[in-house]
C-alpha cells in the first residue's frame, strides 16, 4: 500500500480544506474531543464559538469556568482562558474570578449534574445576589462521565444505573429554579435548535446579571441506550417534534418529561442591579465621598 502525501491545504481524505469560522475558537491541538457519537455538547460548542464571532466580543476578556463531567471538559477545547474547577464549583470559583477583575465576561459551562446537585447551592445564591455571570447548562438528564446515575433532571420513569426499575424522584425545572432565585435571563433550547441558540448565546453575552441557559441534549451511551430511545439523531428529531416556542413563558409551567411538549425560548428578561453596582451603590450612599467604587 502506497502512502499519501498530503498538501497543508488538504484534510486526511485528501479534499480541499474549507476555511471553518469555528476553528480558531478552539485548541486544535486537543482534537479530536473525547464526546461519544451523538452526543449533544459539541454541537452547543459550536453555537457558542459561533456567538462569540458574532458578538465580537475581546477574547482576552472572555474566561470560560467548567465543573466536573461530561460538559466540564468543554473549558479545555476552548481556545479562550480556561479554568476547570472542582466538582459543583465552578459558580464559586467563576464569582471569585468576576469581582477580582470586573472587565472579565465570565461564561460558567458545566452539566446539570455539576451545576444542580453539589453545586446547586451555589447556583441558588449567585443567583440571588445577581452575579454577573452567564450560566450555561448542557442538560442531558443523567450523570454521563461517572455512569449514567441518576440526576436532579432525570426524568420520572426514566432508567438508571441507580434506578433500574424506573426514577421515582421529581426532577427539578431548571427554569424555574433559575427565575426563583432571581437570575435576569432565562432561556431554554435544545441542540437541534442551533440557530437560535447561537442568538441566544450572543443576546445572553452582552447581558448584564445572573444570566442562564438551559440546553437539552442527547446522551445516546448511557440515557438513550438504557431507555430505548434510539440514538442522538432520533432524540434530536423528537426535539423538532416535541418542541413548541414560548417566549415569556411563565417558568412554573416549563418542566420537561419523558414525553410531551418541550417549551423552549426566552423565558425571563429583566434588569436589576449587579451584586458589584448594589454594593457601591450601597456604600456610597453610607460612607459618601469617603468611597471608591470598585470595579468602575
Amino acid at each position: 500500500m502506497s502512502e499519501t502525501t498530503l498538501n497543508d491545504d488538504q484534510d486526511l481524505s485528501g479534499l480541499p480544506l474549507v476555511d471553518n469560522p469555528v476553528m480558531p475558537y478552539l485548541r486544535q491541538e486537543r482534537i479530536p474531543h473525547i464526546w461519544c457519537p451523538g452526543c449533544g455538547i459539541g454541537t452547543t460548542v459550536n453555537c457558542f464559538t459561533r456567538a462569540l464571532e458574532e458578538a465580537a466580543l475581546d477574547l482576552d476578556k472572555v474566561a470560560i469556568v467548567s465543573g466536573i463531567g461530561c460538559t466540564g471538559r468543554v473549558a479545555g477545547y476552548l481556545n479562550l482562558d480556561s479554568f476547570h474547577t472542582t466538582h459543583g464549583r465552578a459558580i464559586p470559583f467563576a464569582t471569585g474570578l468576576k469581582l477580582a477583575n470586573p472587565d472579565l465576561n465570565v461564561v460558567v459551562y458545566s452539566g446539570d449534574g455539576d451545576l444542580f446537585a453539589i453545586g446547586g447551592n451555589h447556583f441558588m445564591h449567585a443567583a440571588r445576589r445577581n452575579m454577573d455571570l452567564l450560566v450555561v447548562c448542557v442538560n442531558n438528564f443523567t450523570y454521563g462521565m461517572t455512569g449514567g446515575q441518576v440526576a436532579p433532571t432525570t426524568p420520572i420513569g426514566a432508567t438508571q444505573t441507580t434506578m433500574p426499575f424506573g426514577n421515582f424522584e421529581n426532577p427539578a425545572s431548571l427554569p424555574f429554579l433559575a427565575d426563583a432565585a432571581g437570575a435576569t435571563f432565562v432561556a431554554r433550547w435544545t441542540v437541534f435548535h442551533v440557530r437560535q441558540l447561537t442568538r441566544c448565546f450572543k443576546e445572553a453575552l452582552g447581558k448584564k446579571g445572573f444570566r442562564f441557559i438551559e440546553i437539552m441534549a442527547p446522551c445516546p451511551t448511557l440515557f438513550l441506550r438504557r431507555n430505548r430511545l434510539g440514538d442522538g439523531v432520533d432524540m434530536v428529531r423528537q426535539y423538532k417534534e416535541r418542541s413548541v416556542l414560548r417566549n415569556g413563558a411563565d417558568t412554573k409551567e416549563v418542566a420537561v418529561g419523558m414525553e410531551g411538549d418541550i417549551v423552549v425560548g426566552t423565558f425571563v428578561d429583566r434588569e436589576r442591579p449587579t451584586w458589584l453596582e448594589a454594593m457601591n451603590s450601597h456604600f456610597s450612599s453610607v460612607l459618601g465621598d469617603r468611597y471608591r467604587t470598585y470595579g468602575g
